[in-house]
Parts: C-alpha cells; structure tokens; sequence
C-alpha cells in the first residue's frame, strides 16, 4: 500500500473539512426587494424576524406562511423572540465561579506558602537556641576544615558564632 498517497489523501479530506465549517456560520434573509442575501454578519436591524430564513448554530425559523401570517406572525412572534433571547447581565456566572475557584486556589497557594514558611521559621529558631546553648556550655567544639582536619573552635570563633546564631534567633524566633 502506498502511503504518501494514503497520508496525502488524509490531509486533503482534513482540509476540505475544516475549510467548510466557516460556511455554517452563515445568516441569510430576505431583503425588502425579496431577494436572498447571504452574510457571515447577522442583517441589519430594519430587516424583520419574519424576513430571517437561517442563523449560524443550526437555528432555522419557520419561513413565512403567506400574507394572512405575515400580518400576525411579527406580533405573535416577537415575545417568543424576546423569551428565547439570552439576557445580557453583562456578567457571566460561569466565568465569575471559575475566578472564585482560581481565587480560592491561588489563596490555598499563598496560606501552604505562609505555613511553610512558618515552619522553617520555628526550625531555624530551635536549631539556633540549640546551638547557642552549646556555645555557652563552655564544652570544646571541633570543625572540621576544607582540608578535612578536625579543628577546634577558638575564641575568636566561638565570638562570631554567638552572633550569628543570636542574630537568627532574634529573626526567626521573633513573633
């Protein structure tokens, strides 16, 4: 079987499919001379329902049925039209309850955020009491160094190490 002809044949059958859709979104009606027009825009306003032979979406209106319903159709017709019409609140439900969710998500987001963060907070500050009380004990400590010799940790050291973990502290354990 040959398959580039099989492929090509596939992708024509697509594209003459999807190049006729665009011609169900057509209106037609009857204009005041009584000849047909056909337009992808819907007819200006002075053209009546009665006068309205096809709308896109499938919707098509009963066609007149002589001058006797011409006369009665416009009347009896009218606040069907109107009743079928959609109201334009100018808001969309659907719309407005997919925002609230994407709100209540993105809310869910931040609060997780705040309690990770709350969390490592309390973290950091029981490590940094830890390791101050280790520091205050006045037990030795030893490093270790870049080149994997245990050090142990002088004055000096001990000094900056007090600030720093008093600075955490200060930060973290502050509420």
């Amino acid at each position: 079987m040959d398959f580039k002809f099989l492929t090509r044949t596939v992708v024509l059958a697509l594209a003459g499919s999807v190049l006729t859709i665009p011609a169900l979104a057509q209106w037609q009606w009857l204009d005041k001379d009584g000849r047909k027009v056909f337009s992808d825009r819907p007819p200006p306003p002075d053209i009546p329902l009665k006068s309205i032979l096809k709308e896109p979406g499938f919707k098509v209106p009963n066609p007149p049925q002589g001058e006797a319903a011409s006369t009665t159709a416009p009347a009896a017709s009218a606040p069907v039209a109107k009743g079928s019409m959609p109201k334009l609140s100018g808001r969309d439900a659907e719309l407005e309850a997919r925002k609230k969710q994407a709100d209540a998500l993105e809310e869910g987001k931040k609060q997780a955020e705040a309690e990770k963060l709350a969390k490592a907070r309390a973290d950091n500050c029981e490590r940094a009491k830890k390791g101050q009380a280790t520091l205050k004990s006045g037990v030795r400590i030893a490093l270790t160094n870049a080149k994997g010799e245990r050090e142990f940790m002088d004055d000096a050291a001990r000094s900056l190490e007090t600030k720093r973990l008093q600075a955490i502290a200060e930060s973290d354990c502050a509420k």
